[in-house]
């Protein structure tokens, strides 16, 4: 999917124009198998679909010689469109991101198709979540959601808004347990001012601001579609399952309650028809989920469904939340976590720890033991050792509250 654009092509053109030599595709033959495809000096060997939607097709392949396994995408290149995919991915390099190994474009009766050749993931946190007798363990949703977090605060550091955030797409090996963001094909880097089309991301997962209409919005709707993720992991079925738009914005209200109007100015200052919304009060989180939900895994959700976007927690913050130091003591002390071997979480790049540095969060986001290893220009301040205290004295002293029915 991509936004309408108007601007000048003709580097795109020259782009395709490039990316279609030596391009070679035969022996089609029933349900792709032994669909062959020769591109930059290298076979592929079609054996199956493993997605197909409105973007395009994607194959299993076998890349010749190597016998590596990939993911190829293809995706037809409407000129009505601005495909951005290509090269937002080319910016893209981080574990918990989906591995782009190369590109070209092909043209097939008389269209031009983009092909991605992607790392191969076998399945995708709806089809992992989905076909359990069981709700997901919270062991497995703090392990989701910790790598969930990680990608896109890598993503928002490079003003990428990837604006499609939902189970099938978080792609999960499920015998290491590492999860992959994948599908950037909304995916746009946000400039403040610029417009942007209000009618994006998959309903259940649509931030509020989105309902009403906001086309100056920012990062902070991929925050609401990840707290929504991670309320259907805990529940076992979408929080909030509109069925349109406007029945998404009450289904969203029956749990949050009624916005302000300065949460609906928050929103969208352009929207004024105040008078449409009858006097709801939110509905208690504790009693939203099973009660044997985490206190900690409740406060996080709280900080993602917020309707004020600027008050939403941040990526890397939420990183540092207590709903994950369980991970970072068991990095500590083994390489398992309640029987589940866990995946690389913390095999931070130079670009990650910095980000933290600056935020102050340093200290809160590494395992114990993990600071002393770094170089001498990570060093935490006091301050900021004060400021980890103090915020898991408020988590503790909101655990010891009578459990009223305010809104969190």
């Amino acid at each position: 999917m991509g936004d309408k654009d108007s601007s000048d092509s003709s580097g795109d053109l020259q782009e395709i124009s490039q990316g279609m030599n030596d391009i070679k595709i035969t022996s089609k033959k029933q349900q792709d198998q032994g669909l062959i495809i020769e591109a930059n000096g290298t076979s592929y060997e079609c054996i199956g679909r493993t997605g197909k939607g409105s973007f395009g097709v994607v194959y299993k392949a076998v890349e010749a010689g190597t016998n590596q396994i990939v993911a190829i995408k293809r995706v037809l290149q409407d000129p009505k469109y601005k495909n951005r995919e290509l090269q937002i991915m080319k910016m893209i390099d981080h574990p918990n991101a989906v591995e782009l190994i190369d590109s070209f474009y092909e043209r097939s009766g008389g269209e031009v198709y983009l092909n991605l050749v992607l790392g191969y993931v076998p399945k995708n946190l709806y089809e992992v979540s989905s076909k359990r007798n069981d709700r997901l363990s919270i062991d497995l949703v703090r392990i989701y959601m910790y790598q969930l977090c990680r990608s896109l605060a890598c993503v928002h550091s490079l003003g990428i808004c990837h604006r499609d955030i939902k189970p099938q797409n978080l792609l999960i090996n499920p015998e290491t347990h590492q999860l992959r963001l994948c599908d950037f094909g909304s995916a746009k880097i946000l400039i403040s001012g610029e417009p942007n089309v209000s009618y994006i991301c998959s309903r259940y997962y649509r931030a509020p601001e989105l309902i009403f209409g906001a086309c100056d919005y920012t990062t902070a709707i991929d925050v609401w579609s990840s707290g929504c993720v991670m309320a259907e992991l805990i529940l076992g079925q979408p929080i909030f399952a509109g069925e349109s738009g406007i029945d998404q914005l009450v289904e969203i209200i029956k749990v949050l309650g009624t916005p302000s109007r300065e949460e609906i100015r928050a929103m969208n200052p352009d929207y004024k028809d105040y008078k449409q919304f009858p006097s709801i009060k939110p509905h208690p989180w504790h009693k939203l989920f099973p009660s044997d939900t985490p206190k900690e895994a409740l406060d996080l959700m709280s900080k993602m469904l917020i309707y004020t976007p600027h008050l939403r927690i941040k990526p890397m913050e939420a990183l540092t939340h207590v709903f994950f130091d369980e991970l970072r003591n068991a990095h500590a002390s083994a390489s398992t976590y309640k029987g589940i071997k866990l995946p690389p979480l913390f095999d931070f790049t130079n670009d990650e720890l910095t980000a933290a540095h600056k935020q102050g969060l340093l200290e809160k986001l590494l395992p114990p033991g993990e600071l002393e290893r770094l170089p001498s220009h990570f060093a935490v301040s006091s301050s900021e050792k004060t400021k980890e205290k103090t915020s898991k004295q408020d988590l503790t002293d909101s655990e010891s509250d009578d459990g009223s029915d305010e809104k969190i």
